[in-house]
């Protein structure tokens, strides 16, 4: 039997879920580790009344990773109406919730969930722990919170923890042994960068085996990269774990229809500027490939399946897994 090649996938959000949705059909290992810093709407309330991570952004990648994905889709999206006593909860984030209550540890839950319902990745919380997130301004004002950092509309210096939080054991050694590690798309400061501030996560990244990729927002985000070119998300992330682990970012610089961008515009968005030339001198290998998509609301997504084949073909010496 051949050996797959071992591709971690690192974010959260929505993001990491469209990473993942064209991922799960190549051949590879693939393993997510989702961020647990959201403390919005039901999973913040659910984080609130458990004392325990948050369960939004799991159950969004338990979605994305079925192999039946539009019926566990319809299962873990349902809410009951809005009157009743659980009707602002999805059921999925009842079914983690109650996973987590039996077990005590929100891995361990999530763990059998995917096995329950036959999903072959792994899902690995960022962290077991509890955590808050805290976001700094360029004007020095502290924010508490994940989802209050964006509603600031106030550019970011930094987020950071309070106390130092730990990444467990096994996420460590799957980021060590990977042969690509992909930092996902989607907020950057909320839903990427949480993951990367934990205790163990910038050495693990200096040790793997594989490179690691980045792959650059296509837009602005309102209230966190508002102006952000794609040299500015890198900055970011270095600033927290250093300049020399991402190895190369993936961007599409086609065009974007006008009447599109206009749309963007008028929610303080637009697309994020690509300079290929700053990418490069800052020792950055640049893939630039057709992977975006308008979809039917005139949004611009990344192709999942487009997304994947560029991923898949940027795992060191692929080829040799299937010799």
């Amino acid at each position: 039997m051949n050996k797959k090649p071992k591709v971690v996938v690192i974010g959260g959000g929505s993001g990491i879920s469209v990473v993942l949705r064209g991922l799960k059909y190549l051949p590879v290992e693939l393993t997510a580790i989702v961020s647990v810093a959201d403390d919005g709407g039901s999973s913040g309330a659910l984080r609130k009344e458990f004392d325990s991570p948050p369960p939004g952004d799991l159950r969004n990648v338990l979605i994305a990773l079925s192999d039946v994905e539009p019926i566990i889709e319809d299962v873990f999206q349902y809410r009951f109406k809005e009157e009743s006593s659980i009707g602002a909860h999805p059921l999925g984030n009842l079914l983690i919730m109650a996973m987590n209550e039996i077990t005590g540890n929100m891995g361990v839950a999530v763990d059998r969930l995917r096995k329950l319902f036959n999903i072959k990745a792994k899902i690995l919380p960022a962290t077991l722990e509890r955590v808050v997130l805290y976001g700094e301004t360029e004007s020095g004002e502290i924010i508490e919170g994940e989802s209050n950092i964006p509603l600031a509309q106030k550019r970011i210096k930094r987020v950071f923890y309070r106390n130092e939080r730990v990444a467990p054991e096994e996420n460590l050694k799957v980021l060590e042994e990977a042969d690509l590690v992909v930092f996902g798309i989607g907020s950057l400061y909320t839903s990427l960068i949480p993951n990367l501030l934990l205790k163990g996560v910038k050495e693990s990244l200096e040790k793997t085996k594989g490179k690691v990729v980045y792959v650059c927002n296509a837009m602005q985000q309102p209230g966190e990269t508002e102006g952000y070119s794609a040299v500015d998300h890198i900055e970011a992330i270095c600033e927290v774990i250093g300049d020399k682990i991402v190895k190369e970012i993936v961007v599409d610089t086609r065009e974007i229809p006008e009447e599109i961008l206009k749309r963007y515009r008028k929610q303080n968005s637009d697309k994020v500027v690509v300079d290929k030339h700053e990418l490069k001198k800052r020792g950055l290998k640049v893939r630039d490939r057709d992977i975006l998509e308008i979809d039917s609301k005139g949004m611009v997504r990344h192709h999942p399946y487009k997304l994947a084949a560029t991923l898949y073909s940027l795992i060191n010496n692929w080829e040799e897994f299937y010799v």
